[in-house]
């Protein structure tokens, strides 16, 4: 089987690795991985080069990525994203494709895949994320696909909601905490020698993303978040990693590089890599923004998340995650509440480490991929008008 992959940015990239490693070891499977979007473009870190040291082969790079922060250039790269992904999708013929999250470029290869007839699996549908259009980019990609792999449980009872028969919505958690798990993972010493850092007693790691429904208010959102990190009592040592392709997300990677010059001994990262940015995960003492990671990660390693705004609005929640407004003193009250609070033995309600080894015995069960292609609508059962 021939399993097309498509990744286009950090974020799914480090979700997705595990399932990558796998496909690519399985006897008479051949991986199909196909590179886009921010991947390929500098000003976001090049991620492509983490993928080439970690020794996967590419199979395809498609650039899309639209050098624009606004509504317009994201819908572009889709058009963009679209033509180049059908290109690449008609050159390697898959099997099957496989899609992960909720990203602008993963619809883009969606709409691709869906007239080339390709059957498409697809990972963490079911969740949502009410203060962002990824929204609503998960739930259409659901509808575009044809198997469901999902992280907990009421993201399977919403995909069903959405019309997709119940035999093919698999429950397996996140392949990510298999990764957390299984290491192996630096250990502090030498995630400093590789970070060119020295970690502090106290630190926080802060990530923070265009809540992307919200009008451009962006920039003076971030201004708040820092203005918290640096108002804390206890002095930490800040390390910043930075937006992603979002719209307005080079403004605040601007912003951030204007706090730099008032707060020079903060460290900021284009990307950290999946191994890097969970060993750091596993040292620092604090999360602070709006990232996923917050949710689904951190609470494997018993890490507070100070969760800023709206932007994972809906999604659910381990009891490590602390909600506040985009306020300089809620921000500030909830990193000091996380800090002086023990997290010992958080559930992460995202899995525990043996997604990976779900999804392949699914796929493995899939004898001809293209029986998929065909789908009826699954209607709930009524309920009766009172």
């Amino acid at each position: 089987m021939r399993i097309a992959v498509v990744t286009g940015a950090r974020a799914d990239y480090g979700l997705i690795r595990p399932v990558l490693a796998a496909i690519a070891d399985e006897p008479g499977w051949e991986l199909q991985l196909v590179v886009t979007a921010a991947h390929l473009a500098p000003e976001f870190g090049l991620t492509v080069r983490q993928i080439e040291e970690d020794g996967f082969p590419i199979a395809a790079r498609v650039e899309s990525l639209v050098s624009s922060d606004t509504g317009e250039g994201a819908a572009t790269s889709v058009g963009v994203g679209t033509i180049g992904s059908a290109q690449a999708f008609a050159r390697l013929l898959p099997d099957l494709v496989m899609l992960v999250g909720d990203r602008f470029e993963q619809l883009a290869a969606a709409q691709a895949a869906l007239f080339i007839r390709l059957p498409m699996a697809h990972l963490y549908g079911g969740d949502l994320t009410q203060g962002a259009f990824d929204d609503a980019i998960r739930h259409a990609i659901t509808k575009l696909a044809h198997l469901h792999f999902v992280s907990n449980s009421p993201a399977r009872q919403r995909v069903i909601q959405l019309g997709e028969q119940p035999d093919r919505v698999f429950l397996v958690g996140s392949p990510a905490i298999d990764e957390m798990l299984t290491g192996p993972l630096l250990e502090r010493d030498a995630l400093e020698s590789e970070l060119g850092i020295e970690l502090g007693e106290k630190t926080a790691l802060v990530t923070f993303h265009p809540a992307t429904l919200d009008d451009d208010r962006a920039n003076d959102q971030l201004d708040e978040v820092l203005a918290a990190v640096a108002e804390v009592e206890d002095p930490l040592t800040v390390i910043i990693t930075r937006a992603n392709a979002d719209p307005q997300g080079r403004a605040i990677n601007r912003r951030i590089d204007e706090w730099l010059t008032r707060y020079p001994a903060w460290r900021v990262f284009d990307a950290l890599g999946p191994r890097r940015f969970h060993s750091l995960l596993r040292q620092v003492q604090v999360i602070v923004g709006n990232s996923s990671s917050g949710l689904y990660e951190a609470p494997t390693f018993d890490i507070p998340t100070v969760n800023v705004g709206d932007r994972q609005a809906g999604r659910l929640r381990a009891t490590s995650v602390i909600d506040v407004a985009v306020e300089r003193d809620a921000i500030r009250s909830g990193i000091e509440r996380a800090m002086a609070t023990s997290w010992s033995g958080t559930v992460n309600p995202y899995g525990d480490g043996h997604a990976t080894q779900r999804i392949m015995a699914v796929l493995r069960g899939v004898s001809n991929p293209r029986t998929l292609l065909h789908k009826q609508f699954y209607d709930l059962p009524a309920v009766s008008e009172r």
